[in-house]
């Protein structure tokens, strides 16, 4: 992984300036922002009194009597940043806002056309400052943590100067970065705890460890995590471009009911869409399809575009994905048992427009072009079988690895049915199998006495698993080399048809490794470890 040059525009304290602007509160007068009882956001003035982030609201009242606690509000934060953001364009071409108060921008291009980093960061504080009236800091480095890092010291690191840099800091400095780096800020807090417990108290200590056992042990959060203590990223900078959605929208009347007629009224809207994003010299990253009902009712669902045609996709292709998804709701639904109803109005916006071209691909590596041969083969067997034909897995939430698979229709974006965020109690461990069986496999485990192995209510084993023998007719039979477990999952145990297994990882003396559930008794292999 390597690392892009980056530079940070920080607006101190933002939540609290925020609300201050909205609620006219005098720049003078010591604000807070508390939520839950606690302070999460400081003030300058309110900072000298001996107010911090994190103090509880009576000792925060005990220490500046004339304290104006604020209430928070993230939409007023990023409506308040937008002046901010809209200044900081006039610089720079495209930014990427990682939080209210908080944006990213690459700094390479910027840098020559300002003469230098340094006056780079002096053009953007000063465009800032006049625009909005709010003081801000910049930061220039390789790498989205180290950029942060300077930006709170308003300094510019050297070029290759990153792991230097970083090294000595503490370890708890990873926190600042999750915004950027699309994690959890608790998740990281949390982290960075234990791995101070653990004896790893700076980022150079962390960015030692092996990347490899980080991601064992903690999962794409320890690779995360590692990739930054070493001042690499896991992806370059965004650009916020300025350009608007494009919508078009028709009324259907008379109010269709079947699919073909829909249809029929969706190509034309596709014609002209496709038309105004060639004008626009425009293309799309996402297709917002939408439907309202007689009823009253509001349908939508948002599809992926392929970067491969100008403004992304043919008018004929879109149609096509209006077709598929109109299906999924008028013929889909009726099979079902669930009639949406008549449509008698048909819309489709494109999101995530920038400008035609822009998606220059590298002579070699993911976007050398196999991905984009390989979408556009899928998209014509999709074409040809259906919009159902073609799926994709995405990962939703669940205790097991079955339950955690999400088979997508190819291009759709549709939200998982169980949030893979959630902390999932009784989870398997990680790391996760390679393969899930369809079908789970019957197996025998065997003790060193050549008797089944059983797992009680207790989780004591009868013995120890020895051996495994295959239950097809081949009848095949394995040593077991290391085994761990058992683990307990006793789901919905509140309903009359309540789910327990008992799951065991074994390895066996051909080096396969192997994941066991138990049921009743008997053992079957449900995942394959490579």
């Amino acid at each position: 992984m390597s690392a892009t040059r980056t530079a940070v525009l920080w607006v101190p304290d933002w939540p609290v300036l925020a609300a201050m602007a909205v609620m006219q509160v005098p720049v003078h007068t010591p604000a807070a922002i508390c939520a839950a009882h606690r302070i999460t956001a400081v003030s300058s003035t309110a900072r000298a009194h001996g107010v911090r982030r994190g103090m509880r609201r009576r000792r925060a009242q005990e220490l500046c009597p004339d304290l104006e606690l604020l209430a928070p509000d993230d939409s007023r934060d990023a409506r308040e940043f937008e002046p901010v953001a809209v200044a900081v364009e006039k610089v720079v071409a495209g930014i990427e806002i990682a939080r209210p108060g908080l944006l990213f921008l690459p700094a390479a291009g910027a840098s020559r056309y300002h003469g230098s980093e340094a006056a780079l960061a002096e053009a953007l504080v000063s465009q800032v400052a006049a625009d909005s009236g709010f003081e801000s800091q910049v930061g220039v480095a390789d790498g989205v943590l180290a950029a942060v890092l300077a930006a709170r010291g308003d300094g510019v690191v050297p070029p290759g100067g990153s792991a230097a840099f970083l090294g000595p800091r503490p370890v708890h400095d990873l926190v600042h970065a999750a915004a950027g780096g699309g994690v959890e800020v608790r998740a990281v807090s949390e982290l960075t705890d234990l791995l101070g417990r653990l004896g790893i108290s700076t980022l150079g200590a962390l960015a030692a460890l092996p990347g490899s056992s980080m991601g064992m042990r903690f999962g794409a959060l320890g690779e995360w995590a590692h990739a930054m203590a070493g001042g690499a990223d896991l992806r370059p900078p965004g650009r916020r471009r300025v350009e608007p959605d494009i919508a078009v929208v028709t009324a259907l009347d008379p109010p269709a009911e079947r699919v073909d007629v829909a249809t029929f009224a969706a190509r034309r809207l596709a014609e002209d869409l496709h038309a105004r994003l060639v004008r626009a010299g425009v293309s799309a990253g996402r297709l917002r399809i939408g439907a309202r009902t007689e009823s009253g009712g509001e349908l939508e669902r948002t599809w992926r575009c392929g970067d491969d045609a100008v403004g992304g996709l043919s008018a004929a292709r879109i149609t096509e994905r209006v077709r598929w998804q109109l299906d999924g709701w008028l013929t889909g639904s009726a099979v079902r048992g669930v009639q949406p109803g008549n449509l008698v109005e048909l819309s489709i916006r494109a999101e995530d427009v920038i400008a035609a071209g822009t998606q220059q691909p590298r002579l070699w590596g993911a976007s050398s072009g196999e991905d984009h041969r390989a979408r556009r083969a899928l998209v014509r067997v999709q074409g040809l079988l259906g919009g159902d034909a073609v799926v994709t897995v995405e990962l939703q939430g669940g205790r097991d690895d079955r339950d955690r698979v999400h088979l997508v229709p190819f291009g759709e974006q549709v939200p998982p049915e169980r949030d893979p965020a959630l902390p999932w109690p009784g989870r398997l461990p990680h790391p996760a199998p390679a393969t899930v069986l369809p079908v789970a496999r019957d197996v025998v485990v065997l003790d060193e006495n050549g008797g089944p192995v059983t797992v009680d209510v207790r989780l004591a084993m009868s013995g120890t698993p020895a051996s495994l023998r295959d239950g097809s007719p081949s009848r095949e039979h394995h040593v077991i080399q290391a085994w761990a477990g058992p683990w307990p999952m006793a789901e919905r145990w509140w309903t009359p048809a309540p789910r327990r297994r008992v799951y065991l990882q074994v390895v066996l003396d051909d080096g396969t490794g192997l994941l066991l559930a138990s049921t009743g008794g008997r053992w079957a292999v449900e995942a394959i470890y490579d």
